[in-house]
């Protein structure tokens, strides 16, 4: 039954009280005919960011309005130049997609003192109107207590930690630290790996290979990524080291991993599967509420799946995949 398959395995809790879950009704949503809507992402070579971006280019023009596009490139530096730019092309409102925020708030304060709105998706910035995101502490808790679950609350995991910067990926890895807390025979291993941006997948792929030769069978009982690119490259090379009794935990729900949870023995123990689509759709209908003077709650909480071998075809379903 689909409405209990919804219950067992969605994701989320709705304990602060100035956040809501979306779903909207899309016939209510005010128009955005005549506004300029700036549209700044990270980068769209991740799945999480193009599927964000691309529903928030569609969601602007269906209800009426003019999208700016702005495109970083997973880098740094353009990100902050595209921020500065947006002050000049004035715009109606700014919708800023992720980000390391210590990085970006400056230039988002910048854009809010120039009185354009700003709103955000995976950035709780002080200056965002509203913050567009998945309960990312749930999301958190749900992968460690698989992971714990699956492992029988013992042994050794590699962990990839180099994003802490990024709020999402700092408040998932807290909650495994917090998780962990009460199994002192899980241990993380020493040094925890970094993650990179770009070549995600063939670094993993070479950092857990290289441990491999240095921790034999039995010694290793999982991986954990804060996002699941890194987990994708880890589990390429559980596979191909035919050492699929590792498990890896990671988040967003790309598609790739996805599969290799179809997969006999696969190495992946589970992905919490993200709706990015609907995150992008939904922060494009918060900009359209709060122009059409509707308040607005800080965040908004779009449900996350768990995925795991034994549900995957379901959460495929549920996300429209």
């Amino acid at each position: 039954m689909l409405k209990k398959n919804v219950l067992k395995i969605t994701a989320i809790a709705l304990a602060a009280i100035s956040s809501v879950t979306a779903f909207a009704d899309d016939a209510n949503i005010p128009s955005l005919k005549g506004k300029r809507i700036a549209i700044s992402v990270t980068g769209t070579s991740h799945y999480f960011d193009l599927k964000s971006f691309q529903a928030q280019v569609a969601e602007v023009k269906r209800l009426g309005g003019t999208p700016i596009t702005l495109d970083a490139g997973r880098n740094d530096k353009n990100l902050v130049s595209q921020l500065q730019t947006v002050v000049a092309q004035k715009p109606d409102a700014v919708v800023q997609t992720l980000g390391t925020l210590s990085v970006i708030d400056p230039y988002l304060k910048k854009i809010k003192d120039a009185g354009i709105p700003v709103f955000t998706i995976d950035v709780p910035s002080q200056h965002s109107i509203n913050n567009t995101t998945s309960d990312n502490h749930d999301i958190g808790k749900k992968l460690a207590e698989q992971l714990i679950k699956d492992t029988g609350g013992k042994g050794n995991i590699i962990v990839f930690n180099g994003f802490y910067g990024v709020p999402v990926c700092a408040i998932r890895y807290d909650e495994l630290k917090a998780a962990l807390k009460k199994y002192p025979d899980l241990k993380i291993i020493q040094p925890e790996l970094r993650d990179v941006i770009p070549n995600t997948v063939q670094d993993a792929y070479t950092q857990i290979t290289a441990l491999l030769n240095k921790y034999p069978k039995g010694s290793v009982a999982a991986i954990w990524s804060a996002w699941d690119i890194p987990q994708l490259g880890a589990s390429k090379a559980l596979i191909a080291a035919g050492r699929t009794e590792i498990k890896t935990y990671g988040v967003d729900g790309t598609p790739e991993v996805l599969a290799l949870l179809k997969e006999k023995n696969t190495p992946v123990g589970a992905d919490v599967a993200q709706q990015p689509a609907e995150i992008g759709k939904t922060a494009i209908q918060n900009v359209a509420k709060y122009l059409a003077g509707q308040k607005l709650p800080k965040e908004t909480f779009v449900p996350a799946l768990l995925a795991t071998p034994k549900n995957v075809a379901e959460v495929n379903k549920l996300r429209g995949d």
